[in-house]
């Protein structure tokens, strides 16, 4: 059986790249917040498709 990656997020600030897992959190009303773990960039309330 063939082993499916997770998609990768690329930081706008340091352009280190992480799983989409490590770096997105959903939020209750349907947004997400994205936070690098490298630099501490975040973005708060980022609208999906759903919210």
């Amino acid at each position: 059986m063939e082993k499916i990656s997770l998609p990768v997020v690329v930081c706008p600030v340091c352009n280190n790249a992480h799983n989409i897992e490590e770096v997105l959190t959903a939020q209750s009303n349907q947004n997400v917040i994205y936070h690098c773990p490298n630099c501490g960039y975040e973005v708060k309330n980022i609208e999906t498709s759903k919210g």
